[in-house]
């Protein structure tokens, strides 16, 4: 690349405060990639770039800024790039290193953003917890408790606590509605840590469910580690509603819609977002798989609700894009872009 096409990391952090659509990837593989980067990289590795380019830099025209770790992988994923038809884009000079060394700050992990927010929630919003000792003594005395394990299914069937029914995220106000025994029953949301925990809870409540609801501190992770026996294999979920339980399910996500302020779209004015050349916009179907597999709408990327927030930056590379959210029955997608919108996505509707 030539060197005029170079930045330093001072125009970067002014490209990426300037409101407008920027998408940056780090090309580093996933583990280099863990131990250091910016707080809102992608990481696309070199090695996937080609397969993973065109759904989460859709257009080509879009502003792309890459970095690496000083290596010269950033050069080389601009060429494949370039050869791909993206026009627009530019390497941080000197890479992740050179952020650092400018007195930027850098993180480690995986799905920071959201783990962040998921921290930001629990203390904001004082979503109540309970410890998995109190949990299996609530059970040993007879409790009507309902236990909902807010991962995926593949999560959910490698370790599982006994009882518990998978209820993945986004699906938690359609399904848990639906399984209330009576107004004590008292619903407790597990992940494998605490991320999915919270937000599954904290959905829970937003939505105006009267039942007692907590998340399980320190999820599957803190139940084995306080000496409990878990369920491996298990493919229990909690069924989808009909009936008085959909119903109830949407008039829930119809409050949450109200009291957040999440936009609607109907199918002419997606068709016609879809087609503006000048902006970014996604099309997620957040139902389960199995439900997208099944049939969706043409050009929608599958992207499970409680996923998409959880790893955000997994689906949306770029920043300060348009999101649309599809589902069948205006409840997972209002529950995800209620989330998004807190997370600082500006742009998100509902089809």
């Amino acid at each position: 690349m030539r060197d005029s096409e170079r930045i330093d990391p001072q125009t970067l952090r002014g490209m990426l405060g300037d409101g407008g659509e920027l998408a940056l990837v780090d090309v580093r593989e996933g583990g280099p990639f863990s131990r250091s980067h910016l707080l809102v990289a992608s990481n696309i590795p070199i090695s996937q770039l080609e397969i993973r380019a065109p759904a989460l830099l859709p257009r080509r025209t879009a502003r792309i800024v890459l970095a690496d770790g000083g290596e010269g992988l950033a050069e080389r994923a601009a060429a494949v790039l370039a050869a791909g038809g993206y026009s627009a884009l530019s390497v941080l000079d000197g890479g992740v290193p050179a952020w650092g060394a400018a007195g930027f700050e850098l993180f480690s992990g995986t799905g920071v953003p959201s783990k962040a927010f998921g921290e930001f929630v629990e203390h904001r919003c004082e979503t109540p917890r309970i410890g998995p000792e109190l949990l299996q003594q609530w059970r040993q005395q007879g409790r009507d408790v309902l236990v909902v394990d807010s991962r995926p299914l593949d999560e959910y069937r490698m370790v599982s606590i006994p009882g518990a029914l998978d209820c993945p995220g986004a699906e938690l106000v359609l399904r848990v509605p639906g399984l209330i025994r009576s107004p004590d029953t008292a619903v407790v949301v597990n992940c494998a840590g605490r991320t999915r925990s919270i937000i599954g809870a904290q959905s829970l409540r937003n939505a105006g469910l009267p039942n007692p609801v907590f998340a399980l501190k320190n999820g599957t992770m803190g139940w084995h580690l306080a000496g409990f026996e878990t369920d491996h294999g298990r493919s229990e979920m909690a069924a989808e509603p009909d009936g008085e339980a959909l119903a109830s399910a949407r008039q829930l996500a119809r409050g949450v819609a109200e009291r957040y302020g999440v936009a609607f779209i109907d199918a002419a004015g997606l068709d016609a977002m879809s087609a503006e050349a000048d902006r970014t916009t996604y099309v997620f179907d957040v139902r389960l798989p199995e439900q997208f597999a099944a049939g969706h709408r043409p050009g929608s990327i599958n992207a499970p609700g409680g996923q998409l927030v959880q790893a955000t930056d997994t689906f949306v590379a770029v920043r300060n894009a348009r999101i649309v959210l599809i589902d069948r029955h205006e409840v997972q997608a209002v529950m995800t872009a209620h989330w998004l919108g807190q997370m600082g996505w500006n742009d998100v509707l509902v089809l």
